[in-house]
Parts: structure tokens; C-alpha cells; sequence
């Protein structure tokens, strides 16, 4: 038998009989690594750790604790899953389990429904499946193989997944005990390897997520390479779910859903009323700084204009379907742009009005499927704060960082650290299905882009495949003060649209040229953003967003006179202020204060009133002690105006 050269991530080679595994090589290493290895990287391709290896090759091995490594893990722990549930009910069938982030799923066609005690039943018996340490083994089939082979154990969805595969692709299926699944893999090498697992819930799954197909039971749970970063992981999640927008949005009275009015479809309530004005004043200030003008459009147009743009062509199953008025097509709007590049048209424009920036929270109307509505994070009807800018190639590179600038400036007004930008770029595949079919303009407007990035220090990923159908995108990814990741802003690139527009401007030599357009959306929409920002403050809104800003407490009915007087005044300041009249002793009106959220309790006794003064306590940082009216208004008005950072951040 002959010999290889293994060389490893520190360039170091080692020497092995031919048809050695990545595990084998772990053990020469040392037998901790061994027990940790899960998975491998040969020449540069994630694969199985038990694979032989031929030739001489580059290896990297993975733990669980790598980025690689958890994938895998994930994934294995959700084929884990699906041997215990056909365990339990040997009739159910299996469809599909991928991993996520920090998570997994499987989907399972079976009758009745999983409770949170059958959770517990599945968990138990993947852990003697675990402990049974069975080897996980791969093997590739032909087309008709695997047919065959899903076909004799009666696995339906898994046939019509092999019918729908490229015959080119090679199939494999992994088999571990008595248990096979269809899967590209990699996996861990065996049962053993999963230990720090958890199933978290259930919900309803349609197949392939289309609502016309038969529901199924969908299971998610996770797993980490030890019990540390399990528990955790857990206590992430129990934080998380505190802050889960759909309930304190429900709490808080912000905003809610109604069956009459249509699901995706979010009514705001007073309270999210005050939230939105406030997000609209921050970006009326800010747009004006950065000379944009604000415009209006209506809510709905000619189908016309929509196959001019090619939202018809390229976007229509997104849209809601169109309206019959006299004879002719109308559409609610599922995007403002359209109606943006007839408002550039309406005048004439020379490169003395360029950059032109045009801004709207304008309302639009997308079809989500039912499945995949979520609270204010999925939604059918958003308000997006939106504009377009129309500039010369010459004006691009400094219009793209300055949208970049203005991300930045919002971040560190809402207490963002933690961010990144996300180059999105077309897959040359799929020009003219998903994409404009402009390959050269494609290529050009993507470098024009990096070149912009690059200049400006914007430290950025690419993304392929995950472009607007019109050109690139920059989105960017955020993380809240737990940690959890949001798909928020959005800053856009249109080189195809303003041609087809006929959008023109006049050099400075009198000839005609066509304006680049940049779409772009750094606070969303008011639905992603609030929901956003109601798990980034976990409720606790700064003041400049708090709904109600400062309560007045009366001690006892004595000083009711003086508290109604105080409400006045405050009001008349500028502060959202409410009065507890409330029979109820000063410990109970606090209480109620504290679970509302209310980061101001003007606290009035009897001395308060005769000394004309107020007692003041901060939420989170306890009683502030006596101050008078007027000294109180100046300071509340002053962090207002300056959109402090909640107050026990900033003392």
C-alpha cells in the first residue's frame, strides 16, 4: 500500500498508509482531538471524517465547537431526531431536517400532533440511540437506487424529493442502525458524538412551504459540543423569549392583528403610534441634513407601470393580484421605486441638480405566504423609510458611503454595536428568472460597488445570489443587546430601471446621459425596525421613544389637585405624560409603573405640594429624590431632544 502526505492547517505534513481517514489522522494526533472530531475539510470540500483518504491532500479537522463542525453536528442531531420519532410512530414520514442557526429542524408527516410530553419522549429515546454509539455510514446510489430504496420503506416525500434532482447530482443516503435518510451529508461518524442536545418546540410546517400542501409537524431543537454552551444557548433563549416582540408588543399595547382586518396586516395602537412619529421625526431630521426632499405617492397603479419597472415580470408572486378598474389593471404597490423615477421625470434635470434624493415612509403591500407571516418581522403591509438617490457615476462612490454614514449614525443612536454589511450579489445562473439579464451591466455595477466599499473602509462579506432583481445590495445584518440577529437596512444599486424609465440628465457638454439610481432603507420599515427595537430595549424604551414617558404618582387624593396640575405643565413641555388616579396605595401605583415600562414616576405627597417640588424615581435606578418642576423638565427635555440611551446605560 502506498503512502500520502497529510498537510495540516499549520502547513506541517505528515505521512500515512493511503486510504488513512480524517479520524485516523486525528488519533495519531491525540486521542482528545479524536473524541472531539466530527467532520473534516479535504482540499477545501466539508466532508465526512471517516472518508478514506487516496491521494495526497490538505486536511482540516473540525470540532463542534467550529463554525463547520456545529453544522454538522446540527444536522446529525436532526437525523438523530428522526430515527427516535420513527421509532415512536413507525408509520409517521420523514421529509426534510436541515440545521440552522444555533439550530435544527425536521418536518415529519404524522398523524395528530407533537406535544411538549411527547418532546420529552423523543429526547429520551435519542439519547439511547446516542449512547448505542451506532457508526453512521454513507453511501452513494443511482437515481433508481434511491427510488428503489425510499420506495420499499414507504417514505413518499423522499421519492418525490429524488424525482426533482438534477439527474446529474449524485445521491447518497446515510444509514445509521436500522435508520436511512436521503442527505449530501457530511455527518459526525457516529451516534456517539451527539451528546449536548436539546428539542426546543413545535409548530406547523406546510411541505415545501406552500399553504396548498398537506400541514406537517415541524420539530426544532439544538445541540452544542458541550453542556456549557448548551445551557447558555438556553439562557439566550429564555431572554430572548421575554423580549419576543409578539408579546410585549401585545403587553405594551403597541400594536396587534385582527382576523376582520387579515393576517399580516398589523394595527398600530396609540402606543405605536407615538414610536412611529417619533421614527419619522429622527428621519425627517436627518434626511434634511443630508439634502433629501420628502414626496408623497399613492397606494396603488396601473399594472403598466409595473411592467415597466419589471416587478410583473420578475416579482408578480409577491405582489397582491390586480384590481379591475374600467377596463384596466391597478396593483397596490409593493414597492415605492416606481413611483419615485416618475417623480425624478416629472421635470427636467441637468447635472446641476444631481445627486437628486428623494425620501418617503411610503406605504407598501406585499403578499408573504401565511406561513411565513411573523408578528412585525413578516408582515403584508409595511411603512418603509425609503428614498432614492439619482446620481452621475461621478457623484456614486461618495452618494453609496454617505447612505453607509448614515447606518452608522442611527446605530449609535439605538445602542447598535454590533453590526455587518452584507454585499449581495447576483448568480449568473439566473439572469432573466430572478435577475435583469444584463450580465456585463451586472459585473460592472458589482465592482463599481466594492471599489466604493474598499475606498470608504465599509468592511464587508459578499453574498452571492441574494441581489435585488435590479442590481446589487448592501444588507446588513444587526444583533441586538442579547445577541440575537436581525436583516434590517438595506442600501441598493439600480443600473437597468432609470434606462427603462427613459430617467435622463444634461452633462455639463449639453448630451443626455441616464442617472444611476441608489435605493435605500437604513431604518426598514416601521413594523421590522419597532420589532426590532422592542427585543434590542426588551421593552424599556430610551425616553425619546418611550410611549408614555413620565407617570404622576399621588400619594393620597390630598395632593390629586397638584398632580392634575403638574400633568398640565409637564404636557405642555413637550412630555408624554399620563396621571394614576387610581385609589390604590403608592407601592401598588410604583408596581404598575415598573411592569408598564414607564422610565419616569413623578411621586407628590404633601410636602411635594407645599414645597412645590416632586419626588422622582428613575426605573432600574431607584429613587432620585426630591427636585423641583422646572429643573425636572429641563433634564427630561434635554435627554429627549439629544435621543439618550435608556437611563441606567447612560448614568
Amino acid at each position: 500500500m502506498s503512502e500520502i502526505t497529510i498537510t495540516l492547517p499549520d502547513k506541517s505534513t505528515r505521512t500515512y498508509q493511503s486510504g488513512v481517514t480524517p479520524l485516523e489522522v486525528a488519533e495519531s494526533i491525540g486521542s482528545k482531538l479524536a473524541n472531539d472530531t466530527v467532520a473534516a475539510s479535504i482540499n477545501g470540500v466539508l466532508s465526512d471524517a471517516t472518508i478514506p483518504l487516496k491521494t495526497d491532500s490538505d486536511l482540516n479537522l473540525y470540532t463542534g465547537s467550529t463554525i463547520e463542525g456545529h453544522e454538522v453536528l446540527l444536522h446529525s442531531t436532526a437525523h438523530l431526531m428522526a430515527q427516535a420519532v420513527k421509532a415512536l410512530w413507525p408509520e409517521s414520514q420523514i421529509t426534510i431536517g436541515p440545521a440552522i442557526k444555533n439550530r435544527f429542524y425536521y418536518d415529519f408527516d404524522i398523524d395528530g400532533t407533537i406535544s411538549n410530553e411527547d418532546l420529552q419522549k423523543i429526547e429520551n429515546k435519542m439519547q439511547q440511540i446516542a449512547k448505542e454509539d451506532l457508526q453512521v455510514t454513507r453511501k452513494e446510489l443511482s437515481r433508481n437506487e434511491a427510488i428503489k430504496l425510499f420506495k420499499d420503506r414507504g417514505e413518499k416525500y423522499k421519492v418525490e424529493i429524488i424525482e426533482q434532482i438534477d439527474k446529474t447530482d449524485k445521491i447518497s443516503a446515510y444509514t445509521q442502525g436500522d435508520f436511512i435518510d436521503l442527505c449530501r451529508g457530511p455527518h459526525v461518524p457516529s451516534t456517539g458524538k451527539i451528546k449536548h442536545f436539546k428539542l426546543l418546540s413545535t409548530s406547523g410546517a406546510y411541505w415545501r412551504g406552500d399553504e396548498n400542501n398537506k400541514m406537517l409537524q415541524r420539530v426544532y431543537g439544538t445541540v452544542f459540543s458541550t453542556n456549557n454552551e448548551l445551557k447558555e444557548y438556553l439562557t439566550f433563549l429564555e431572554e430572548a423569549k421575554k423580549r419576543d416582540h409578539r408579546k410585549l408588543g401585545k403587553e405594551l399595547e403597541i400594536y396587534t392583528f385582527d382576523d376582520e382586518v387579515g393576517p399580516g396586516l398589523p394595527l398600530w395602537l396609540p402606543n405605536g403610534g407615538v414610536i412611529i412619529d417619533a421614527l419619522e421625526e429622527l428621519a425627517k431630521e436627518s434626511e434634511t441634513r443630508h439634502g433629501y426632499h420628502r414626496v408623497r405617492s399613492p397606494h396603488l397603479s396601473k399594472g403598466t407601470l409595473y411592467e415597466k419597472s419589471g416587478h410583473l415580470e420578475l416579482y408578480k408572486e409577491s405582489m397582491y393580484p390586480a384590481m379591475d378598474v374600467d377596463g384596466i389593471e391597478y396593483y397596490v404597490k409593493p414597492m415605492n421605486c416606481p413611483h419615485h423615477h416618475k417623480i425624478y421625470a416629472a421635470s427636467p434635470k441637468s447635472y446641476r441638480d444631481l445627486p437628486f434624493r428623494i425620501a418617503e415612509y411610503g406605504t407598501c403591500y406585499r403578499y408573504e405566504k401565511s406561513g411565513q407571516l411573523f408578528g412585525l418581522m413578516r408582515v403584508r403591509s409595511m411603512q418603509m423609510n425609503d428614498a432614492h438617490i439619482y446620481c452621475s457615476k461621478s457623484d456614486f462612490d461618495e452618494e453609496f458611503l454617505d447612505v453607509c454614514k448614515m447606518y452608522l449614525e442611527y446605530f449609535e443612536i439605538f445602542g447598535i454595536d454590533k453590526y455587518e454589511m452584507r454585499l449581495s450579489l447576483h448568480d449568473p445562473k439566473d439572469l432573466g428568472k430572478k435577475y435583469i439579464n444584463e450580465p456585463e451591466l451586472w459585473l460592472e455595477t458589482e465592482e463599481s460597488v466594492k471599489i466604493a466599499l474598499k475606498k470608504g473602509g465599509v468592511n464587508f462579506t459578499e453574498i452571492p445570489g441574494e441581489a435585488a432583481f435590479y442590481g446589487p445590495k448592501i444588507d446588513v445584518q444587526v444583533w441586538s443587546a442579547i445577541g440575537k440577529e436581525f436583516t434590517l437596512a438595506t442600501n441598493q444599486v439600480d443600473f437597468a430601471i432609470p434606462k427603462r424609465f427613459n430617467l435622463t440628465f444634461t452633462d455639463k457638454k449639453g448630451i443626455e446621459q441616464t442617472p444611476i439610481c441608489i435605493h435605500r432603507a437604513p431604518l426598514s420599515t416601521h413594523e421590522r425596525f419597532i420589532g426590532f427595537l422592542i427585543e434590542h430595549y426588551g421593552g424599556d424604551f430610551p425616553l425619546w421613544l418611550s410611549p408614555t414617558q413620565a407617570i404622576i404618582l399621588p400619594v393620597s387624593e390630598k395632593t390629586l389637585v397638584y398632580a392634575k396640575s403638574l400633568k398640565k405643565k409637564f404636557i405642555a413641555a413637550g412630555i408624554r405624560t399620563k396621571l394614576d388616579e387610581r385609589p390604590e396605595k403608592i407601592g401598588a401605583k410604583i408596581r404598575q409603573a415598573e411592569i408598564n415600562k414607564i422610565p419616569v414616576m413623578v411621586i407628590v405627597g404633601e410636602k411635594e405640594a407645599a414645597e412645590k417640588t416632586v419626588s422622582v424615581r428613575r426605573r432600574f435606578i431607584g429613587d432620585q429624590g426630591s427636585i423641583k418642576v422646572a429643573q425636572l423638565l429641563k433634564t427630561l427635555n434635554n435627554e429627549h431632544k439629544q435621543r439618550s440611551q435608556p437611563y441606567r446605560e447612560s448614568q
